[in-house]
């Protein structure tokens, strides 16, 4: 695996956007130095930096995924009004908690000279400098937010398998004339799985990603032809849904928007990392970006297809049409050669924290031995629960809420603590508010995913 190459240097430099950044990796200083004159951006030092219009493209890759597919049921849960303007807002908060973590960091890297700090070390290092009953807790939010981070992408991974299932299903039961349930598809989906799993070095991930990235641009343009080549009727369509389904359109949003994973690393890997937050930004571009593609894509794909919306839009198209064949079955495959990636990140963290404890010339067969494990059972996760809206509505509300919305709120509000909340304290009552609805989506989303999984079994008997 590539090791971790930012050095406390003095000459002026940027890290390599590597996959160790996403976890705790970074030797830190042992003493707390609070020095305005320090600026970290320029003690980086790496081989090759990422453009400011690189590092923009990677956050709108990141966030341009299975979500945006979804976003139609999230308005199908929320309603063509409120769903609008639930998305936006959802956006914005996402936004603000993304745009102070990296802002903390920033501030922590300075106070301590660190030149860079990923996610787990800067929760780590706020706690270790933080209120004195606090910093026993160092250790502990670290592994937090590495673990949280592993459970996100395992999760994220399930709901890849369950996709793919589902758009194989759509389209071979209607070419073949089978019957066939969607868990046999996702056993097949489970022998390419296990193959792309076992990829471990990520200069090999990248012709995947190219080749998906091509998939996906043209399944959307396919959707979007769907979407809009007859009359759209409006009049039908609820500006509110019901109070019973907004947790899962919170969850769902929350889930499809969050990208809280790539931050650090891709802010780490910039030439100019002072082009990340401000305005306008790489962090305010993007997510604009965002916020627009999936407010239309989910307005506008909930007012073509109403409540029979699915878990994602694609599996809405005719498919008796064959261009709809071509969209099913490129997504499919576009999230097949992603998974390599979706994977890679994971087990790059949880390989770091177990790897000394094995013998050396165990490492192959053990790598081998835990990936084919690991994917096994998120294969039989996936049998579990074979079905998009609800399992997307779970790791929504579980871990992008947690991870994206709270954990950002704590962070900053832990190293401005007692003194620097602003005027009244605001800066902390504005995180007890956010990270109030992080809890909620948390809380009432799984409520109501895991009771429509439970639906899924006791009236139904099966997945529909």
């Amino acid at each position: 695996m590539t090791e971790e190459k930012v050095k406390s240097n003095p000459e002026p430099g940027v890290p390599q956007f590597v996959a160790s950044d996403f976890n705790s990796t970074t030797k830190l200083a042992d003493n707390q130095i609070d020095d305005d004159d320090y600026n970290p951006f320029e003690h980086r030092q790496i081989d090759k930096p990422n453009s400011t219009s690189g590092s923009l493209i990677h956050l709108l890759k990141s966030s341009l995924g299975t979500g945006i597919l979804a976003m139609p049921v999230a308005f199908k849960n929320a309603g063509l009004i409120f769903g609008a303007i639930g998305t936006v807002i959802i956006g914005l908060i996402c936004t603000h908690c993304v745009h102070i973590l990296v802002k903390t960091s920033h501030d922590v890297c300075k106070r301590t000279r660190i030149p860079v700090l990923g996610f787990a070390e800067t929760a780590e290092r706020v706690f270790q400098y933080g209120p004195v009953k606090l910093r026993r807790m160092a250790n502990f939010s670290r592994n937090f937010v590495d673990y949280g981070l592993m459970a996100t992408y395992y999760s994220a991974g399930c709901v890849y398998i369950v996709f793919i299932g589902s758009s194989l299903e759509k389209v071979i039961n209607e070419m073949a004339g089978l019957q066939w349930d969607i868990r046999i598809y996702i056993l097949l989906t489970m022998i390419p799985v296990l193959a792309i799993g076992q990829i471990r070095e990520l200069k090999f991930l990248v012709p995947f990603s190219a080749l998906a990235n091509m998939f996906i641009v043209v399944t959307f343009a396919i959707t979007l032809y769907y979407i809009f080549k007859d009359p759209l009727v409006f009049d039908d369509k609820p500006g509110f849904a019901s109070f019973a389904t907004l947790p899962l359109f919170f969850s769902t949003v929350i889930f499809a928007m969050e990208g809280i994973g790539v931050v650090m690393p891709v802010e780490n890997s910039m030439a100019k990392p002072q082009h990340f937050l401000g305005c306008p930004g790489v962090l305010n571009t993007a997510m604009g970006v965002v916020i627009t593609l999936y407010a239309v894509i989910g307005f506008f794909g909930y007012v073509r297809y109403g409540n029979l919306s699915a878990g994602s839009v694609t599996l809405n198209l005719p498919t008796e049409d064959v261009l709809a064949k071509v969209a099913q079955l490129l997504i499919a495959a576009a999230i097949l050669l992603t998974f390599g990636l979706q994977f890679f990140v994971p087990m790059d963290i949880f390989w770091k924290k177990i790897h000394d404890k094995i013998p050396k010339d165990k490492h192959n067969i053990s790598q081998i031995a835990i990936r084919s494990g690991i994917m096994i059972l998120m294969g039989g996760l996936a049998l579990a629960v074979p079905n998009l809206e609800p399992f997307i509505g779970l790791v929504g509300a579980v871990f992008f809420s947690s991870l994206g919305l709270l954990v950002p709120c704590v962070v900053e509000s832990v190293f401005l603590w007692p003194n620097e909340l602003g005027t009244f304290k605001w800066i902390l009552v504005k995180n007890v508010i956010f990270g109030a609805f992080a809890v909620f989506a948390l809380v009432a989303g799984s409520y109501v995913s895991i009771e429509e999984i439970v639906k899924m079994y006791t009236e139904n008997g099966h997945t529909e």
